[in-house]
């Protein structure tokens, strides 16, 4: 049986007082958790503080995106060697604010994902569509082809040392959230599609919910037969909703 996930990313936000506060409850009120993992994506000047903080706790933590190259003249750029130098477990690679914002094409989100393995991370795969393609009745097609990027890339045997993600953008920061069954139609596409190549790979695969995932809707999402857990935005910034959530993934 698969265990849960469930990931928070900060995005943009932090600071060193914050963190020091959020964290500390998060680990109080995280501790005990069965059949769960609760791991924090935090910005990367924050790594080495969240990495001292974290590292005696049943808490993980990773980075919300990585350089695609191993090292070399990329000003501003961090490779996944650097990451894991801070110990991470997790880099969230392909979210749908850096392919929409930063134009990171599936080639590119696949080459990232190459990157986080090499260096022994886990990649955390984001997979979705927009509301104007939801609208035009293509998110199958989308999706596929964003998960084909890496298998063509790298081979679906890959796909066992990550985790997916599937965020419907028209539901990220807008308040909207998929309906369970929503959600669990599209979990089950991405699924069907993996076992199509391996059935080993998709059984095993964690693939979390990252759509407006709320502590008054976590529950019913995380029932959900293949969904495992979640990829929490905003409410990650939040000690007790974050808490909630996780313990809503908890068997």
């Amino acid at each position: 049986m698969r265990s849960k996930l469930v990931a928070g990313n900060w995005k943009m936000h932090g600071g060193i007082a914050q963190n020091r506060v959020l964290l500390d409850l998060i680990v109080t009120g995280t501790t005990g958790l069965r059949g769960a993992d609760c791991a924090v994506c935090v910005p990367y000047p924050y790594l080495p503080q969240v990495q001292s903080l974290l590292q005696p706790t049943h808490i993980f933590w990773g980075a919300q995106n990585v350089s695609q190259h191993e090292k070399g003249a990329y000003t501003g750029e961090v490779s996944a060697a650097m990451l894991a130098d801070f110990a991470c477990r997790y880099v969230i690679v392909g979210h749908s604010e850096r392919r929409a914002l930063y134009a990171e094409d599936s080639h590119t989100v696949a080459l990232k994902f190459r990157a986080t393995q090499t260096a022994g991370l886990t990649p955390i795969l984001c997979v979705g569509e927009t509301l104007e393609q939801r609208e035009a009745a293509v998110t199958e097609q989308v999706i596929a082809e964003q998960l084909d990027a890496v298998i063509e890339l790298l081979g679906v045997s890959a796909l066992a040392k990550s985790v997916l993600a599937y965020e419907p953008v028209w539901a990220i920061g807008t308040g909207k959230t998929a309906t369970p069954q929503q959600a669990q139609d599209v979990h089950a596409f991405i699924r069907n599609r993996i076992a199509a190549h391996d059935i080993k790979v998709a059984t095993e695969l964690q693939v979390l919910y990252g759509g407006s995932v709320k502590a008054n809707n976590a529950a019913e999402l995380f029932a959900m037969p293949d969904i495992d857990g979640g990829l929490i935005g905003g409410a990650s910034l939040v000690a007790d909703e974050f808490i909630t959530i996780c313990r809503a993934a908890q068997s």
